[in-house]
């Protein structure tokens, strides 16, 4: 008779409001408090069990042990991921799926958006330029937007460029746990889905014709396992599965623009960017800020690990954040920097910002390239072509508050180009693209 091994379990019947209120400190709280990487608490009235680190993180990617199909509380489907799309599938249909977002990220694609990305952030500060103070979160979320658009083939009116960037900034601003944040997700959700159907919908009839080689393109004529085309409500979740993640960009954007404030020493390293030293920046700005909490998974049958007893169908939640900053991983994994990834081992556990294990069949995001490569674009510009001041201001940001950022929204005045063509741009811009993690 197998007998289960009990392990640690947190105070109290139920944590869902200490972790509502502890935010990103909850998980790697109790894992000290309780001297152990594997814990058990309530969420939401569930028995759950928490788990950190890199071991952790690699049995929680194991697709034989875990299933993401219902794991993901409902809310957020209403508001950040939307019903249908890759994020709850698995098995054959996940990795035929996955596929489908691989395919968009071919080495010229990847320059291409670069490309864009840069443009777009040059037209950005000519009108910073003109402005008596910048709130760099908000000006680059209309930035990411752009860019986005642009790149996934949708088109953007002029005129709805403001109205987009709110919705889609309002969708990843949902899942921290407010009601009020939660239904402004919701309603930007249910908007945005209308409006990507109808480009869906342009796309098949023929009234649109976006490049074979754009996400746009691909999702209107990607076809099932069965045969079939995505019906176009999933096919709209999908395309704003691949616009929607650009604009949480922002958030390692606004830090990292923090980091070159607070860390001046970085800054003419990122403009001289020794061995891809832009590259090392860009992964220590996710590895030390906070942005994703925890993900997610259900156990898909029974398993043993570490003698404790995981039965089908249990709730797991693996710490991303603490796994990120994990002592057996890191080397004083609270100071920020960048250096640490000049020798990295590239373990796909230990540094798991947008989900970890393979990008090909398993749960790490398909737009990790994406994210990295435009925050090297946006440094090295910052960095080589702005001069600007920062005032005074308060760049201390909420724990307890998921997705977090600088109260201040980073604000700089005297925005000045040192450098104007964009030809010059992309020319001394160009950086290695890099497709790894």
């Amino acid at each position: 008779m197998n007998v289960k091994t009990p392990i640690p379990k947190a105070k109290g019947f139920d944590n869902t409001l200490t972790l509502i209120k502890e935010g990103f400190d909850f998980l790697p709280k109790r894992r000290r408090e309780l001297g152990s990487d594997m814990f058990e608490t309530r969420l939401l009235g569930k028995k759950v069990v928490c788990i950190g680190g890199e071991d952790a993180a690699k049995v929680f990617y194991d697709n034989n042990l875990f299933k993401r199909k219902g794991a993901a509380p409902a809310p957020l489907k209403k508001s950040l991921l939307g019903k249908g799309g890759a994020h709850g599938m698995d098995g054959e249909p996940h990795k035929h799926r996955k596929r489908m977002f691989l395919s968009m990220m071919t080495p010229d694609r990847l320059e291409e958006l670069k490309r864009i990305v840069i443009r777009q952030l040059d037209a950005k500060v000519t009108e910073w330029e003109k402005m008596d103070k910048v709130i760099f979160f908000n000006e680059v979320q209309e930035v990411l937007t752009r860019t986005g658009c642009e790149w996934a083939g949708v088109p953007l009116d002029e005129k709805e460029v403001k109205q987009r960037t709110r919705e889609l900034a309002a969708m990843v601003d949902s899942f921290g746990g407010s009601i009020t944040r939660f239904n402004a997700g919701k309603k930007a959700r249910e908007s945005q889905e209308k409006w990507l159907k109808g480009i869906i919908k342009a796309i098949r009839n023929g009234e649109l014709a976006p490049p074979a080689n754009t996400a746009a393109y691909i999702i209107a004529n990607h076809r099932e396992m069965n045969g079939k085309p995505l019906d176009d409500h999933t096919a709209a979740v999908e395309l704003n599965n691949v616009i929607r993640p650009l604009i949480a960009t922002a958030y390692y954007l606004t830090f990292g623009a923090v980091a070159l404030f607070e860390h001046h020493q970085v800054v003419q390293k990122v403009k001289e960017d020794k061995d891809n030293y832009s590259h090392m920046f860009a992964q220590e700005v996710r590895r030390y800020y906070p942005f994703a909490p925890a993900m997610a998974a259900k156990v898909k049958q029974d398993f043993t690990w570490h003698e404790y007893q995981f039965k089908k169908n249990m709730l797991v939640v693996l710490d991303i954040f603490g796994t990120n900053r994990h002592p057996l991983s890191w080397d004083n994994p609270d100071e920020f920097r960048p250096e640490r990834f000049k020798d990295w081992k590239e373990s796909p556990f230990s540094f798991i910002p947008q989900g970890g294990g393979d990008h090909h069949i398993g749960h790490r995001c398909a737009g990790e390239w994406m994210t990295v490569l435009i925050m090297r674009a946006f440094f090295k510009y910052v960095s080589d072509h702005v001069s600007y001041t920062v005032p005074k201001q308060d760049l201390s940001y909420s724990m307890s508050r998921m997705p977090t950022i600088p109260k201040s929204g980073f604000v700089i005045t005297e925005v000045k180009k040192t450098k104007s063509s964009t030809k010059d741009l992309e020319k001394t811009s160009k950086t290695q693209t890099v497709m790894k993690s």
